[in-house]
């Protein structure tokens, strides 16, 4: 079931998104603000977002830099702003697509269907190179073994386990939800501490600085993501 993320601080208006969408078996979620939405982005990764431009908190063009960092799901900005100077700025940011407020709700399920028919459609990324290489460490994913310094790393099997998840997704942010959830299990979804502990011993044993790390980086609050 297709995932959306309504970004709307008009709670009214929010409210009837809601509903039009699960009606038609749309999986939805709603954020009353950039902030939360960039949280709700990281943990439930949806398959697309509604987004409005001025929210309480930050503006939309913000929020789609912030996204475009690590997620590639598929931005519908709806906005008051008719201006064609903000819809460059909101597409040259990310956004996939630009309709005005007020707008038709039979229109706005037809470019939503669009965004993701699109967004199906499109050729998988290639997989992760079985050997990838930083300034500081090689990792050999199929012989599961890391490198630094000519030397061999010890991992432990959870150490490693996080790291395989984090460069098989080289760029993209992985929630922390999804990673305590794929190494520990279900019932260890809120346990953030255990990956505080573990993505340090990570970053003294690979990080050439683990104060300043330059390739497990932490996205506050939200995950962490591999650099090269």
């Amino acid at each position: 079931m297709t995932r959306v993320l309504v970004v709307e601080d008009d709670a009214q208006l929010a409210r009837a998104l809601v509903i039009n969408l699960q009606a038609r078996q749309y999986t939805v979620d709603a954020a009353p603000d950039g902030g939360t939405a960039l949280r709700l982005v990281a943990a439930e990764q949806p398959d697309m977002i509604l987004l409005d431009l001025g929210l309480p908190d930050m503006d939309g063009i913000d929020v789609i830099k912030a996204l475009r960092g690590w997620s590639r799901a598929p931005v519908l900005v709806l906005s008051a702003r008719s201006g064609s100077e903000d819809k460059i700025r909101a597409l040259d940011a990310g956004a996939d697509d630009y309709m005005t407020k007020p707008f038709s709700m039979d229109e706005l399920l037809a470019r939503l269907r669009a965004a993701t028919r699109r967004t199906r459609e499109s050729p998988p990324p290639t997989h992760t190179a079985m050997v990838v290489s930083t300034d500081v460490f090689t990792i050999d994913l199929l012989a599961k073994k890391v490198r630094r310094a000519d030397r061999d790393v010890r991992l432990t099997p959870t150490e490693w386990h996080l790291l395989e998840i984090l460069v098989n997704h080289p760029g993209v942010l992985v929630s922390q939800r999804r990673l305590l959830t794929e190494v520990w299990g279900p019932s260890y979804s809120g346990k953030t501490n255990y990956l505080r502990v573990y993505m340090a011993q990570l970053r003294r044993k690979l990080e050439a600085d683990p104060a300043h790390p330059r390739h497990l980086i932490t996205e506050p609050g939200m995950g962490y993501r591999f650099e090269a």
